[in-house]
């Protein structure tokens, strides 16, 4: 395969990959793929592995990867990374309580202020988004 038709499929793998989890391709990764197509192209070749869920070849179910990127996302301090990963996890059946626990297990390694500045806003999000799908905020 080509050079260019190598990089224009492994990036169509990270744009198919983005909206089957988020239903779309985040503004920051299309400015990427717009401007340096192929580093979104390796990219996209990585989420579009990792992002497998067990029935597709994944080891983790799809929504413990998305807990997983809420939580790292919160310790690092990407409110919108972690919102939206909490959000994505929300809508595969994660509770409110699990996000909870993970979020402390956060605060336990990077400290209170991954809380005061991010995991308090992930919680309050995933609130606002249970209360509009009761379901999700069952134990």
């Amino acid at each position: 395969m080509a050079g260019d038709d190598l990089i224009d499929a492994a990036k169509q793998a990270g744009v198919a990959s983005f909206e089957a989890t988020f239903g779309r391709v985040p503004d920051n990764f299309r400015l990427l793929a717009e401007h340096a197509p192929g580093a979104f192209a390796g990219y996209g070749l990585i989420r579009s592995t990792i992002m497998r869920d067990r029935a597709a070849g994944g080891a983790l179910d799809l929504k413990t990867k998305e807990l997983i990127f809420a939580l790292l996302d919160t310790l690092i301090g990407q409110k919108n990374g972690a919102k939206n990963h909490a959000a994505a996890a929300l809508r595969l059946g994660l509770t409110l309580p699990e996000l909870a626990e993970g979020l402390v297990q956060v605060v336990m390694a990077g400290g209170i202020t991954t809380w005061n500045e991010t995991g308090a806003d992930v919680m309050r999000h995933c609130v606002e988004l249970a209360a509009a799908t009761p379901a999700a905020a069952e134990s």
